[in-house]
């Protein structure tokens, strides 16, 4: 039975979804088309009609994955217009995130990884984390130009190797410290 233009293109982005969050659960590489096909409820014969390799499908579903983040913490400081920064450092640096392996952030997930694909997987995860400093650098906007830029960077960095360890260790006090800590380290290079 043939499957409409509405129907493929919806049997895509399932794809794409399902994909987003399987490979930040299992990687890239840890998960096979068979097992990505059977979570969106097709077969694995129906890949090529959708995806001309597996790392067109990584391309997107990395895309849908870092944008799915960055709608996160837009989400998460509007909660708080007089405190966004506050409020994204809240819910980034929580041990509920933390937890999240499927729809936490991909760039703890698959950053790793990702460095290891091809230049259109690492295109797409350039793309969300300027996505991640833009949002950032609107929270700290009043400081000059080129100090802003810094400020960001410097914040992501402490945030998204913060969940990355938090996320490896055994102990959950260790876990808490670590994200402890780069909430204070956060607030005070915000302050500076």
């Amino acid at each position: 039975m043939r499957v409409s233009r509405i129907q493929a293109a919806e049997n895509r982005q399932a794809v794409i979804n399902v994909a987003s969050r399987l490979f930040r659960e299992h990687g890239f590489d840890g998960i096979g088309l068979k097992d990505l096909m059977e979570g969106a409820g097709l077969t694995q014969g129906a890949f090529y009609k959708q995806f001309a390799s597996k790392e067109d499908l990584a391309v997107e579903a990395s895309r849908r994955a870092l944008e799915s983040a960055s709608r996160r913490w837009s989400d998460a400081a509007a909660e708080n217009p007089s405190d966004p920064l506050g409020e994204v450092i809240a819910f980034y640096l929580s041990a509920d995130h933390c937890e999240e392996k499927m729809d936490g952030c991909p760039i703890v997930a698959l950053g790793s990884d990702a460095a290891r694909q091809g230049p259109d997987v690492k295109a797409a995860f350039e793309a969300g984390i300027k996505a991640h400093l833009e949002v950032l650098g609107h929270f700290i906007a009043d400081t000059p130009g080129e100090e802003s830029g810094r400020k960001a960077m410097a914040i992501l960095s402490t945030m998204v190797g913060a969940v990355m360890l938090s996320r490896v260790v055994n102990d959950p006090e260790l876990a808490k410290a670590v994200l402890d800590a780069a909430t204070r380290q956060v607030r005070e290079t915000f302050a500076a």
